[in-house]
């Protein structure tokens, strides 16, 4: 330890300074929302799940996390949706101004074992709310920002998804892989915002949130 301590005051003599470590922080939903920190509108569901045997919580719409502002850096999540067609749309929001503008980082569980191999590669998706939704980015770049996932989950199991985002580009991986099953660069300019949980269709399962910042 004083070695330690002797070398970094030997560097900071010398002009040189280690960057600052990035602080993790995990997010209890259930916590959250008992405490009255997930922001939805009130057309909205959300409710904590007592049977997920980890803390959860379920919900659709768009749920902002209360005094999060979102830059850069690595989010965590487990997610599980449902194995109904064109009804379970789940992940992230985050640069957001509301929940008409902002990015969104989103699965298709319905697609990840879809006998249509096209409909495979659309099982993770990014796009950029109001102006770049998903009809019009596959329309103008087909499978530019939507992928399949690799490996593939089961449709209604838990996952766990990485997203990391660094300056302009978002990966993305599943369960750990080290080849992200989609990276894109983001298509506005704004560089920090609201932070989120995103569900369409059915209601969908988070839990397990954590968020790194980029110094």
């Amino acid at each position: 330890m004083k070695r330690r301590m002797m070398l970094l005051g030997l560097m900071a003599c010398c002009g040189i300074f280690l960057p600052a470590m990035a602080q993790k922080t995990a997010y209890h939903l259930p916590q959250l929302l008992r405490e009255n920190r997930l922001v939805a509108l009130p057309s909205n569901e959300v409710t904590a799940l007592t049977t997920a045997g980890k803390p959860a919580v379920s919900m659709k719409g768009i749920v902002w996390l209360k005094g999060v502002n979102f830059k850069q850096g690595t989010i965590e999540i487990d997610l599980r949706g449902k194995d109904v067609f064109l009804k379970s749309f789940l992940g992230i929001a985050f640069h957001g101004v509301d929940t008409t503008t902002c990015d969104i980082l989103y699965f298709r569980p319905f697609n990840f074992r879809h006998e249509d191999t096209l409909r495979r590669k659309w099982s993770v998706a990014y796009m950029s709310l109001p102006d770049k939704n998903y009809a019009v980015l596959r329309r103008d770049h087909p499978l530019v920002y939507e992928n399949a996932v690799d490996p593939v989950p089961r449709a209604d199991e838990w996952f766990h998804a990485t997203l990391v985002l660094i300056h302009k580009t978002l990966s993305v991986y599943v369960n750990h892989s080290a080849k992200p099953s989609l990276q894109v660069t983001l298509l506005n300019d704004r560089t920090e915002g609201l932070f989120g949980l995103y569900s369409d269709g059915l209601p969908n399962d988070f839990a397990n949130l954590t968020i790194t910042p980029r110094p």
